[in-house]
């Protein structure tokens, strides 16, 4: 069984900015049952900039969001409340390991992507 990759706080706070509301949960669940399927190729093919027992954050391509909400049948205010989550976690992250300055730079030219981690 896999983890939420994204907390809940920051879940609050990605509804709140986001037009889906309470959808979130449901849409950040969908997408990790297929992030988690594709962990060892965002190991292969993306810099992972932080990882942990529990997740593990990779940046991406600027458009990755868009071609993976295709994939998905997500529509457009779908497609941004998710990376808006995977964003917002990333940069939480970055604010408790002193390097939110470095991830906020990155994600001006990439997009985030956190994956729960399988345990045990």
């Amino acid at each position: 069984m896999g983890i939420e990759p994204i907390e809940g706080q920051v879940l609050m706070l990605a509804a709140a900015k986001a037009s889906v509301g309470p959808r979130l949960p449901a849409l950040v669940d969908r997408v990790q049952a297929i992030l988690g399927e594709r962990l060892g190729q965002y190991r292969r093919e993306y810099e992972c900039v932080h990882e942990t027992a529990d997740r593990a954050c990779f940046l991406v391509e600027w458009g990755h969001w868009e071609t993976l909400g295709d994939e998905l049948g997500l529509d457009r205010r779908e497609r941004s409340a998710v990376r808006r989550a995977h964003e917002e976690q990333l940069l939480r992250i970055g604010r408790r390991t002193d390097r939110e300055t470095e991830f906020e730079t990155a994600l001006e030219i990439r997009e985030p992507v956190v994956v729960g981690l399988r345990k045990g």
